[in-house]
């Protein structure tokens, strides 16, 4: 038997801790060690907590770049002072950077896992200090030479692959899926995150204009980061965030400026529209591939009415083969995480 590890898990995103709910079973099954430290930004640490996952909080996301410098230096240290007590065989994250400095300074190993491209400056402080860097074959930018590793799949393989989770009708129809006609879900950001400085998204008349397009259709369920105008709030997500991907696997269509919102769709078999000006690597090639993602890159009227065209041509029997065809092209997420990251704690940062 494989001598027990010490793994700590630092969660920044909501998507986060999906991703690391799994490999983390499977460690705990096997008798590793797990601890988890988090940041509240969005619905983070309400989810672990929904998840039954023992969390350490420890930041708030910031806003702007004095902000978040500020919080990399607090969080830094605050994660330094739990990996000295806890002493980690292994640190991991999505992104990654404070677990790459503290292990650089702790002199453990540290595996970062990431998808996105345009988090230029996060990147460039990160990649240099991390023992591995795991990313989709379809990652489009500088990687360190000799210390990275490519797989077939999506992050979001990891938590929504069908043989380990199952969307349940009941669930979504609880939380807001329309029980006669198709369901649409919009989903808009609030731009603060590091990888978002300098880009804007969509304005309000055009978020107007795609909600009072897609209510000819059928309901439209409104998931933002931001509050509602009073006009809108009508259409706001009321359910269980925790519940959300129920309800998304039974939705007639996806439109956003959430990349991973986007792909969680995809992977489930819904056609998404991903509106941003910056793309990503993993929605380019599941456009490219399956057929299961539109990408916009001019958040302008014409192009995004044009994106609804599309969104509501999509073919049911179409979605699913390209679903279909991603399944057996991709591997076990969660299964190739989890051994990567007890792989670094055997042999440690070498």
């Amino acid at each position: 038997m494989t001598t027990p590890k010490k793994i700590l898990v630092d969660i920044c995103h909501p998507a986060h801790a999906h991703f690391f709910r799994a490999p983390m079973a499977k460690w705990m099954a096997q008798g590793h060690e797990v601890m988890v430290t988090s940041r509240r930004k969005e619905m983070a640490t309400e989810l672990l907590t929904a998840m039954g996952i023992r969390h350490q909080t420890i930041s708030d996301q910031s806003r702007g770049a004095l902000g978040l410098g500020k919080e990399l230096l607090v969080r830094n240290w605050r994660l330094y002072r739990i990996a000295h007590r806890f002493r980690p065989d292994v640190l991991t994250a999505i992104g990654g950077t404070f677990v790459v400095h503290v292990g650089f300074l702790a002199r453990r190993p540290a595996v970062v896992f990431y998808d996105t491209e345009n988090a230029r400056l996060q990147n460039a402080i990160t990649y240099p200090l991390a023992t591995r860097v795991i990313v989709p074959r379809c990652y489009q930018a500088w990687l360190p030479k000799d210390r990275h590793e490519r797989y077939a799949g999506y992050h979001e393989l990891s938590y929504l692959h069908p043989q380990s989770w199952q969307p349940d009708r009941n669930i979504a129809l609880a939380n807001g899926l329309d029980p006669k006609g198709p369901t649409y879900l919009l989903r808009l950001v609030s731009w603060h995150a590091n990888h978002d400085v300098g880009e804007t998204g969509l304005n309000l008349d055009l978020v107007r204009r795609v909600i009072d397009r897609l209510r000819q259709t059928g309901r439209v369920i409104v998931s933002s980061e931001a509050e509602l105008p009073a006009d809108l709030k009508i259409h706001a997500y009321a359910g269980d965030a925790a519940q959300m991907h129920h309800v998304m696997a039974f939705c007639a269509g996806f439109f956003g400026e959430s990349a991973t919102m986007a792909s969680e769709c995809a992977v489930l078999g819904v056609p998404a529209v991903y509106a941003a000006q910056t793309g990503r690597g993993y929605t380019d090639d599941q456009e490219a591939r399956y057929g299961l993602v539109l990408n916009v890159r001019k958040i302008e009227a014409d192009a995004v009415m044009a994106s609804l065209d599309w969104l509501l041509s999509r073919d049911l029997a179409a979605m699913t083969q390209g679903r279909e065809k991603l399944l057996s092209e991709s591997v076990d997420v969660a299964a190739y995480a989890a051994e990567r990251v007890l792989h670094f704690a055997t042999v440690g940062r070498n």
